[in-house]
């Protein structure tokens, strides 16, 4: 990075390329008041902006400092430019109390290649489009021009969803010109890339700072931005034993799953019961009792069943999010304590959470926070013995009319509201001393979550091949995370949601499991309506199916442990996107349907119906077919995919490659 700082203009320069410029005629930065009008229904949000003043600001005086240069901007906006150990940190500051939204223009190169924003489930390379950051649902088919999203829409108050929803929006992303730029801001933002000599970068409100930082290689670049944000820790040695399956309906029902698994060959790491709280029956499905202790009905003597699962090597995780419902026991324990998020009448604030209404715990209150952490995760979860959990939502808080204990305005803490969440589960975790031996997995995030979250999962997919929210969108989710600092990634096997007569099949299930082993964690769930759906265990063939992929993901487990240290270590995601490896490689900056898993596999999942044969694109270096062991080399290939066999290869001459032929011997054709 350099710094060219005259009387009248500013640049910043990473090699030959200009990324910010600015002088008397030149605005870099423009400021104005909007008037936003948002409106939720139940984690779908509606939020529109009238901007009443938009004016650029150009650059009326520059000035060289001992750090780097300070910068006027029409007497309106100060900004200090410091540089150090590589990194450039702008921080403005603004002289009108009027001014409540922000732009920043970034050079960009017609044939730049823009990744990041958080975990993104359409689109990897984000040029060409612009993506509003909010933390939300992500919507139901989020295709406008498809029959469930409509559908949605119109019957479930916009909960259809669009390209650019999702629960993890982070307002940071990494340039093929190898820079990352992140603006520190929790308020809602817009990241527009749509134009061919600038990227231009909204929030509301004037960001803390803005910082840039390059590298010569993208590894290289992630190990600097994951230095800065944080990093995940690894994962527990037990993850790779076998499968998690996501089991409900009772100790009986759940524990029986596991016993008729094992007995057809099925290796079990841990089950996972969502329902051990309670279940509630709504419009859209089976649901839970949001009250987080467990129910003695469903679940009689729970923490003596652990123990029992325990004894078999098997672990048990259960369920938690940050709220109460108001019919149970801990919401009235809470009341007492006063821990809930107010109105600005003092009443609770209840959230509308589809047919049920919850309080929020007030994580920006410390007593709260504690509350929840001690009582909560650690007497209720952690000390039954549970071994892990899902960290659910982190979306929902509201903005209107909503009091948080530290005063701050719920439109600048709604993004920072997952983030608070994971941290909220971590304390809990390290406290507790178990810190590497427990995990719970998240689908919401924000900056900050990186360090504090276990293990992401891609949300609420639906149950089938659809582009926008079937399979193919886990592929990009764990490439975006990964891009935006979050490298361990898992999903739904078989997805979660089911509506409008849409149901999993059996074709889903396997295809999905296919990926899965390849994958740092599998783990199965019955979905919102499993009644409906295909499950693997009422299928004699599919549970065949699904043990031998299971051994495949557990006979990978040296090779994905050392890719989880890395991720660890140097912020190296598992699954990544095909140019981490294959600068280079042109083609390889567009594919988002395929991942290399770690430097020595490339995986090319099979995510659309009724195919015995796919195409895969293969950059250079001679690749070996895992299954069949014919060599290929760069270009694209037709190769064989039948049902339970996704195209993967290896890299020839791999250090990896005992491993990788003694799965071939095992299970190859």
């Amino acid at each position: 990075m350099e710094l060219i700082v005259n009387e009248r203009t500013f640049t910043l320069k990473n090699g030959a390329d200009i990324l910010l410029y600015t002088d008397s005629a030149t605005p870099m930065v423009y400021v104005g008041r909007g008037e936003e009008d948002v409106a939720m229904y139940r984690g779908n949000f509606k939020i529109d902006d009238y901007v009443v003043e938009r004016r650029p600001l150009r650059l009326t005086a520059a000035r060289k400092t001992g750090t780097g240069a300070e910068l006027d901007l029409e007497g309106v906006l100060t900004i200090q430019v410091a540089e150090e150990n590589g990194a450039v940190t702008l921080t403005p500051v603004c002289h009108d109390a009027s001014v409540n939204r922000f732009w920043l223009r970034v050079q960009a190169a017609r044939d730049e290649h823009v990744y990041g924003c958080g975990e993104q489930m359409s689109y990897l390379d984000l040029r060409g489009r612009h993506f509003p950051l909010w933390t939300s649902e992500p919507g139901v088919g989020r295709d406008k021009t498809t029959y469930v999203t409509w559908r949605s829409d119109v019957e479930n108050g916009g909960a259809g969803g669009d390209y650019y929803h999702t629960n993890y929006p982070q307002p940071t992303y990494v340039s093929s010109r190898r820079y990352y730029l992140h603006m520190q801001s929790t308020a809602y933002s817009d990241f527009d890339f749509r134009h061919d000599s600038y990227h231009e970068l909204q929030t509301w409100c004037i960001p803390a700072y803005i910082r840039l930082e390059a590298a010569p290689t993208f590894v290289a670049l992630l190990e600097k931005l994951t230095a800065f944000l944080g990093r995940q820790p690894e994962l527990p040695d037990w993850v790779y034993n076998g499968l998690i399956i996501g089991a409900q309906g009772g100790s009986e029902r759940s524990f029986g799953i596991v016993d008729k698994s094992l007995e057809k060959g099925i290796k079990v790491a841990a089950v996972w019961c969502q329902d051990w709280a309670g279940k509630r029956v709504t419009s859209f499905g089976k649901r839970l009792q949001w009250d987080w202790h467990y129910n003695p009905s469903m679940y009689p003597d729970l923490p003596r069943r652990i123990e029992e699962l325990h004894a078999r090597g098997i672990k048990f995780m259960n369920y938690l999010n940050p709220y109460l419902v108001n019919d149970g026991a801990l919401y009235e324990e809470g009341k007492r304590l006063g821990v809930f998020a107010k109105k600005s009448d003092g009443s609770d604030y209840l959230v509308d959470f589809g047919e049920f209404y919850c309080g929020v715990i007030d994580l920006t209150d410390p007593k709260a926070y504690q509350w929840f952490k001690d009582e909560v995760i650690k007497k209720y979860t952690l000390d039954i013995g549970c071994d892990g959990w899902m960290a659910d939502f982190g979306e929902y808080l509201p903005t209107d009319d909503l009091v948080l204990a530290n005063g701050v305005s719920p439109m600048i803490e709604h993004n920072n509201w997952p983030a608070r969440w994971a941290q909220c589960n971590y304390d809990a975790v390290k406290e507790s001393g178990k810190l590497g031996q427990v995990v719970y997995f998240m689908r919401a995030g924000g900056i900050g979550s990186q360090k504090y979250c276990t293990l992401l999962w891609a949300g609420d997919q639906s149950v089938d091949f659809s582009r926008h929210d079937g399979l193919c969108t886990v592929i990009c989710a764990a490439l975006s995370a990964g891009m935006s600092g979050c490298g361990l990634n898992h999903c739904d096997i078989g997805g979660y949601t089911s509506l409008f007569g849409n149901c999993r099949t059996k074709e889903v299930f396997l295809r999905w499991a296919e990926m899965a082993a390849f994958m740092p964690v599998m783990r199965t769930h019955e979905g919102n309506r499993p009644d409906t759906n295909f499950q693997y265990y009422d299928d004699e063939d599919c549970m065949e199916r699904l043990a031998r992929l299971v051994d495949v993901y557990t006979m990978l487990a040296p090779y994905t442990k050392t890719l989880v240290a890395e991720n660890a270590a140097k912020g190296t995601p598992v699954q990544r996107p095909l140019f981490l490896h294959y600068e280079d490689d042109p083609e390889s900056y567009a594919e988002q349907f395929e991942y290399l898993y770690g430097p020595e596999l490339l995986v090319a999942p099979v995510w659309q119906a009724d195919k015995s044969e796919w195409e895969v694109y293969l950059p250079c270096d001679g690749w070996v077919h895992l299954w069949t062991g014919a060599e290929y080399g760069r270009g694209r290939h037709t190769v064989p995919a039948p049902l339970g066999d996704t195209p993967v290869f290896y890299k020839k001459g791999s250090a990896w490659s005992g491993l990788f032929e003694g799965i071939r011997a095992k299970y190859g054709k």
